[in-house]
């Protein structure tokens, strides 16, 4: 049996350099590049510009790796049972993430992403896929081919596009888009089973989408959950060799749900490790950032621009959701978050950057001190392309809870510092 397994290993081993070696420079068509080429990328693009040559394998990978070195505290005494865990310096827990795209067909590919460690499961596992068309060839050729040049039809489990903030966030491993360290802290992101159709013409850009509502798939309860209907329109122009502007507006709305998944979607974990975490508890993974109670239903509209002139780049949010907090005979509850990133892109071929983004969220909580509770974060930074796959960056951080209750673990609460962290993608 030991021999077995050696052989076994030493093929798979083999197997997986074979397919780098070969296909892990495949063209696949309209496809997001995941080096600095994919940065302020956000829907696919419908250029139909790659030939196709036949069924095609592309493997990529990121990795992140974080020297954390963060201070909190909040009004709770902190003894051997209660208030915030203790919190040094050092390097947290790498993470990575693995890719695997095919072309199965002209303009028919399919998109499979997996997480292989995370801050929240440490195990490997599948965070969905999804099958894209661009062109319907396969029932004949040129079939509608006139609407199938401006339009793409996206299939599965996967990454709702609701915003354009997820495509600047760090999806555990991959966090080379996000110019920062955290992502927002109502944090937008959840995998579901469902389809997109986009249109995109002369900087127009529009999406239809439904999903079931559910993160853990299950045919159970089929009366608790009702579709949520997801919906995009914008405009994205480069006007000149200088400027670009982009405004988008989203929503996502379910009527009826077992419970909200949106702004708990992110299983990873977050960027920034064990803070404002009370000792003995475990949720490490959610640290920084905040979710809503929503439990029942949800409508969320949010509103994205970016406005780029040379190497000045400012991109921001608006946000307001409603919902129901699934007790209290389905109490309404609101939210809002603000947030603007302003940067600036300079040296060789844009390969150093400084920036400060700042960030808010206000909203109902239970555990309030008059019902409405706020958050607000500054990150301020500075990182360095050193290849086109490689970034470096270190980030200062501070974040401040406000009318949180006197027993929450968030009251009082502040966690400032330094974070470091290397990404790789391909």
């Amino acid at each position: 049996m030991k021999l077995f397994n050696k052989l076994f290993s030493i093929a798979l081993i083999f197997f997986v350099s074979t397919m780098f070696a070969t296909s892990q420079f495949a063209e696949i068509q309209n496809f997001t590049p995941r080096d600095k080429d994919g940065l302020n990328v956000f829907e696919t693009p419908k250029d139909n510009s790659a030939p196709y040559t036949g069924r095609q394998i592309r493997i990529g990978g990121a990795f992140a790796l974080q020297m954390q070195s963060i201070s909190q505290k909040n009004d709770i005494a902190i003894t051997d049972s209660t208030g915030l865990i203790e919190l040094g310096s050092d390097f947290n827990l790498p993470t990575a993430n693995l890719f695997i795209d095919v072309q199965l067909a002209d303009g028919v590919r399919l998109n499979l992403d997996l997480y292989l460690a995370s801050n929240h499961h440490h195990e490997t596992w599948v965070k969905g896929g999804y099958l894209q068309i661009d062109k319907l060839d396969f029932i004949s050729k040129g079939f509608l081919g006139s609407l199938m040049d401006y339009t793409t039809i996206k299939v599965g489990q996967m990454e709702n596009n609701y915003g354009d903030a997820h495509f600047r966030r760090s999806d555990n491993g991959a966090a080379f888009m996000n110019p920062f360290v955290g992502n927002l802290i109502m944090d937008a992101f959840v995998t579901e089973i469902g389809a997109e159709v986009y249109y995109q013409n002369s900087g127009f850009i529009g999406m239809l989408g439904f999903a079931n509502a559910k993160l853990n798939q299950s045919v159970t309860s089929p009366e608790t959950t009702t579709p949520a209907i997801l919906a995009k329109v914008g405009y994205d122009k480069q006007i000149n060799d200088d400027f670009r502007l982009r405004i988008t507006g989203s929503v996502y709305h379910t009527a009826q749900a077992r419970s909200i998944y949106l702004y708990h979607g992110d299983r990873t974990g977050s960027r920034f490790y064990n803070v404002i975490q009370s000792v003995g508890e475990d949720a490490s993974y959610k640290a920084g950032r905040y979710a809503p109670s929503f439990k029942s239903k949800v409508t969320a509209m949010m509103f994205n621009n970016l406005i780029k002139y040379k190497g000045l780049e400012l991109f921001s949010t608006f946000e307001m959701t409603t919902g129901g907090d699934g007790v209290s005979n389905d109490k309404d509850m609101a939210w809002t978050q603000f947030a603007s990133e302003l940067l600036y892109r300079f040296g060789t071929d844009d390969n150093l950057y400084g920036g400060i983004k700042y960030n808010m969220a206000s909203g109902d909580d239970k555990n309030a001190i008059d019902e409405t509770v706020s958050i607000d974060r500054i990150e301020a930074g500075l990182g360095w392309f050193m290849t086109r796959n490689i970034l470096t960056k270190v980030i200062y951080v501070n974040q401040n809870y406000t009318d949180f209750a006197p027993t929450s673990s968030y009251a009082g609460a502040n966690f400032n510092g330094i974070t470091l962290e290397a990404v790789i993608s391909f």
